[in-house]
C-alpha cells in the first residue's frame, strides 16, 4: 500500500515548486538527476538549494537553461511591468539575505552559469518551421519608456509525439513514464482548445519545452519514489492582473491555466496577490495526479516538504507538500450498515431464497417485517445488516433477486460488547461457545454446536443449551 499525499497550493502551483516540495519530503536527489541525465534533451542543468521565504527554511529546485533556450519566466519586468509589487522578503533569485546550501548540481552537456531559473511552462509554438525568434519589452506606461531585447534563437518544436519518444527514452519506471506522459497529454490538451487547434498539431516551442520536460519528468520520478498513491488537493489559489507570454499578453489565469481547471473540475480560489500564482504545468499536474479533493476527518502529518517558487510576490511562493496518514478509522465508533427495502409483489419462496444467499455473501443478519404498503397492500420490510464492504455485494443479491427497485441504507452507530470465542468440553463432546464481557461476564453456547449436540443425545434443543450454558459459565 502506498502513501497519501496532500499538496496545499494555497498559494500557487508549478512545475519546480512541486518538484522542490518532493525532493524536501525524502525523494532520493541522486536518482532524480540519474534520470534526468538520461533524457535526449540538450542545453540544461539542474540544482537544488535551500533558500529562505519569509524566513522559512525551503527547498528550491532549478532548471538552468544555457543562450539557446532562455526565456523570461522569472523576469519579474519582462512578465509584469515596473509597477509589480516585489514582496519584502525579496524573493528574487539568490538575494544576498537568503542563505543557500548547493549540493552538487549535474550537467547535461554544458557547464552553465545562469541568472535566471525556470518555473513557467506555457509557451507554444504552432508554426512547424525552424525560425528566427525576437522578444519585445514594453514595460508599464507608468515609467514612459520601454526597451528591446533581440534574442535570436534557433528553436526547435516538439509536438505530443516527440515528447513522449523523449520520456520513453529516459531511464525511469513505468510508473513514472505514465505520469508525466499524462501530464503533457493535459497540456496538450488545454492548448489545444486554447489555440483552436487539434492535439496532434500542438507543438511545445522548446523555450518553454525543455525546462516543462524536465519539471514534469523529475515530478514523475519523485513521486514514483516517494511510493504516492493517493493525492489530495483541496484548492487551488490563483491571483489577478495579467501576464506576458509568448503570444503576447495574457489574463490570468492563462487560458491553458484555465481550461485544465475547467476540464479536470478543479477547484478554484481567486485571491488579491497580483500575479500569475498557477502555472500550466502546476495545473496539469494537479490534474493528472489528483485523486481526492477533501481531507481526511482525522490525519496524522508524517512529513512536510516546503517547495520554493522563485517569482517575487507580495506574499512567499511556497508549496508545501506533506505525507500524511487517514487516522478517521482509528478512532470512529462502531458501528454498521443497514439495507432496507419494501416488497409487495415478491412470492415467499423467492424471500426464502434471497436471506439464504446474503447470509452466504456475508450479511451479518437478515429479517424481514410485515407492513402495510400504498393502496393497502400486505407487504415486507426487508433488513439487511453488513458491514460496509459487504455493501455492493448485498444490493446486487437484492435486485437480482426481488422485484425491488430501490434500496435504502444507512449508517447506524451501535454499542458492541467485546466478545471471544472458545471450545470447551462437555460430556457429549466439544461445543463452540462465545464469552461476553459487559458489566458482567457471560458465555453463551453456539447455536450450531447445541443443536448438534441435542440431535446426536436425542435431548430437546433447551435441555441441551441449558447444559452447556452451566457448563461454558462454570469453566
Amino acid at each position: 500500500m502506498g502513501n497519501t499525499l496532500y499538496l496545499e497550493c494555497d498559494m500557487g502551483i508549478s512545475g519546480d515548486m512541486t518538484v522542490a516540495a518532493l525532493l524536501d519530503l525524502g525523494a532520493d536527489w541522486e536518482k532524480v538527476k540519474e534520470v534526468l541525465s538520461s533524457l535526449p534533451v540538450q542545453g540544461f542543468s539542474v540544482e537544488k538549494t535551500r533558500v529562505a521565504k519569509a524566513g522559512l527554511s525551503c527547498m528550491d529546485f532549478s532548471v538552468n537553461l544555457d543562450a539557446e533556450h532562455e526565456n523570461h519566466d522569472h523576469d519579474m519586468d519582462y512578465l509584469f511591468g515596473h509597477d509589480h509589487e516585489h514582496d519584502h522578503d525579496h524573493e528574487h533569485e539568490h538575494h544576498h539575505d537568503h542563505e543557500h546550501h548547493h549540493d552538487h548540481d549535474y550537467e547535461h552537456d554544458h557547464d552553465h552559469e545562469h541568472e535566471h531559473h525556470h518555473d513557467h511552462d506555457h509557451e507554444l509554438h504552432h508554426d512547424h518551421d525552424h525560425h528566427e525568434h525576437h522578444h519585445e519589452h514594453h514595460h508599464d506606461h507608468e515609467h514612459d519608456h520601454h526597451h528591446e531585447h533581440g534574442h535570436h534563437h534557433h528553436h526547435e518544436h516538439r509536438g505530443m509525439k516527440e515528447i513522449r519518444e523523449i520520456i520513453n527514452g529516459a531511464n525511469m519506471s513505468p510508473r513514472a513514464k505514465a505520469t508525466a506522459t499524462r501530464i503533457f497529454e493535459v497540456v496538450a490538451q488545454a492548448e489545444s482548445k486554447a489555440h483552436g487547434v487539434p492535439v496532434d498539431e500542438v507543438h511545445f516551442h522548446e523555450v518553454g519545452a525543455v525546462d516543462s520536460i524536465v519539471d514534469v519528468v523529475a515530478v514523475a520520478v519523485c513521486l514514483d519514489l516517494l511510493d504516492i498513491d493517493k493525492v489530495i488537493v483541496t484548492r487551488l489559489c490563483e491571483g489577478y492582473g495579467s501576464v506576458r507570454c509568448q503570444h503576447g499578453i495574457l489574463p490570468i489565469p492563462v487560458p491553458a491555466t484555465l481550461h485544465i481547471v475547467s476540464d479536470h473540475g478543479l477547484p478554484l480560489e481567486k485571491i488579491p496577490v497580483k500575479g500569475e500564482l498557477i502555472t500550466p504545468t502546476g495545473a496539469a499536474i494537479v490534474a493528472a495526479v489528483r485523486t481526492k479533493d477533501t481531507l481526511p476527518g482525522q490525519m496524522v502529518i508524517k512529513k512536510v516538504g516546503m517547495g520554493a517558487g522563485k517569482r517575487a510576490y507580495e506574499r512567499p511562493s511556497i508549496l508545501r507538500a506533506m505525507l500524511i496518514e487517514d487516522t478517521t478509522q482509528n478512532t470512529k465508533k462502531d458501528g454498521i450498515w443497514k439495507l432496507e427495502s419494501n416488497l409487495d409483489d415478491c412470492s415467499g419462496e423467492a424471500l426464502g431464497f434471497v436471506m439464504e444467499e446474503l447470509l452466504a455473501a456475508g450479511a451479518r443478519d437478515v429479517h424481514y417485517m410485515p407492513v402495510y404498503m400504498k393502496k393497502n397492500r400486505p407487504g415486507w420490510q426487508l433488513n439487511v445488516i453488513c458491514d460496509e464492504e459487504k455493501i455492493e455485494t448485498m444490493e446486487a443479491l437484492i435486485f437480482s433477486h426481488t422485484t425491488t427497485i430501490g434500496i435504502r441504507k444507512v449508517w447506524m452507530e451501535r454499542s458492541v460488547l467485546k466478545r471471544e470465542a472458545r471450545v470447551i468440553d462437555t460430556p457429549y463432546g466439544k461445543a463452540d461457545v462465545k464469552d461476553c464481557f459487559g458489566p458482567q461476564k457471560r458465555s453463551v453456547p453456539e447455536y450450531e454446536s447445541v443443536a448438534r449436540l441435542a440431535r446426536e443425545q436425542k435431548m430437546s434443543f433447551t435441555q441441551m443449551y441449558r447444559i452447556l450454558e452451566e457448563l461454558a459459565n462454570s469453566l
